[in-house]
């Protein structure tokens, strides 16, 4: 299906590029040009937010699906806008993924998920988040295109397929809020999703694909062979996406874990106002934290600290870069690793005498762009790392009754998304 014909034209932005919104000059319908206008700055965080965030694959918004990527690289990108579908106010997006997935190896529905997990979920949470204050839209449109390959004739080729999804607003902001994994299934069924224009279901998952899944080897997905891949990463703007993309459900053995306090409750109200009243309360010690901190911490500016939801709790989300001398380059284990002994560990007890007494939010989200020094920020070669950690093993570790492996072990780390467990003596002997 070629761009001339493709139900949404719109938007996306390399992440190594600089996005632009569609000017509302260019908007005929004189409504839609006026919201384009009154919005701009919210339309520009998302393009913002999106170009911080790291996608498995090569991303961009471009107002022509189906483009190559060498092509897709000079066009024109200047696509994030308001218009109509269905006598709805919508923000329509759409660019073009560089994913190429196996048509013997993932069924279809399987191959529109893995496009709604990697790119649409992380738009998704950046446009929520800009225009959590607008009148508009009423529904949120996406048409992501990705890659596919397949044989015919014993000859292999590779094609296009492309991903829609239309989702109501109340909808996207209940799936963006669940931190259960349930909560965000019934939220996106409740829009509806195409792949090549035949409307599908991403959940439930069939019988066959789960049997399926557990057989594909690891390069059922892989990059377009031409171009090389690689990650661009930055920090989010305030965005947790990252912590609603753990596909891991099964913690590592953890021994030594400090236990809760006794009194913890079982779960927080992790509803978007309480999440507001709790930033609104902490909102000036969080100002003085950055102003007094920020020569050790190097926060990320455009992404201020934030409360979050995560794991039935509200955590505390604080978005830093980390610096390592060139020298240090190995694994991704050991850049994180160093990371947290050079970076995060001393940040811990300093942060946390903000805080003293304060037992209304579960934990902190340390989660930085680490890079190695001289490296460009645009050069693919930084990697994004969480540290999420609980309160209760927080104020251990600062009163010396854990180590840092005990930390670690007992809390959550991931890196580009994917929770991991992280040897701190092995990771930086590179090991």
């Amino acid at each position: 299906m070629r761009a001339s014909s493709i139900l949404f034209c719109a938007v996306l932005v390399q992440t190594s590029a600089v996005a632009q919104v569609l000017s509302p000059e260019e908007i005929r319908d004189p409504q839609i040009s006026a919201l384009e206008r009154k919005y701009f700055a919210e339309l520009k965080l998302i393009a913002k937010a999106t170009a911080a965030h790291s996608f498995p694959y090569h991303f961009y918004f471009s107002r022509t699906l189906d483009l190559p990527e060498k092509e897709q690289q000079g066009s024109d990108q200047r696509a994030v806008q308001f218009d109509r579908y269905q006598d709805q106010t919508v923000l329509k997006i759409t660019g073009n993924y560089f994913a190429s997935y196996s048509t013997e190896l993932m069924q279809p529905e399987e191959r529109a998920r893995q496009t709604y997990e990697d790119v649409m979920f992380p738009l998704l949470q950046a446009s929520v988040k800009a225009l959590e204050n607008a009148e508009v839209p009423q529904a949120f449109a996406f048409e992501i295109s990705h890659h596919v390959r397949k044989k015919v004739l014993g000859v292999s080729s590779e094609g296009v397929e492309n991903v829609v999804l239309i989702l109501p607003r109340d909808s996207a902001r209940r799936l963006v809020a669940a931190a259960d994994p349930a909560a965000r299934q019934a939220a996106i069924l409740e829009g509806r999703a195409f792949l090549n224009a035949v409307p599908i279901s991403f959940w439930p998952r069939p019988e066959a694909e789960v049997t399926q899944a557990q057989q594909v080897p690891e390069k059922a997905v892989q990059a377009p062979p031409a171009p090389a891949v690689s990650r661009h990463l930055s920090r989010q703007a305030g965005i947790p996406d990252r912590l609603a993309q753990i596909r891991a459900t099964v913690p590592p053995k953890q021994p030594e874990r400090a236990p809760p306090p006794a009194d913890k409750p079982a779960s927080r109200d992790t509803s978007p106002d309480a999440v507001k009243s709790l930033q609104s309360s902490y909102q000036p010690e969080l100002d003085r934290m950055v102003q007094d901190l920020n020569a050790q911490a190097h926060f990320v500016g455009y992404a201020p600290p934030a409360f979050i939801p995560f794991h039935k709790g509200l955590y505390l989300q604080l978005s830093v870069t980390t610096t390592i001398p060139k020298t240090a380059a190995g694994s991704q284990y050991r850049v994180s690793a160093l990371a947290f002994d050079q970076h995060i560990a001393h940040l811990i007890r300093p942060v946390l005498e903000y805080f003293k007494g304060h037992e209304d939010f579960d934990g902190i989200d340390f989660s930085t762009t680490v890079r190695l020094a001289g490296e460009q920020s645009s050069d693919g070669s930084a990697i994004a790392v969480e540290f999420i950690f609980p309160m209760n093993l927080l104020h251990t570790y600062a009163q010396f009754d854990c180590t840092g492996q005990q930390l670690i072990d007992a809390s959550f780390v991931l890196i580009n998304g994917e929770r991991v467990s992280l040897n701190l003596q092995m990771a930086e002997a590179g090991s």
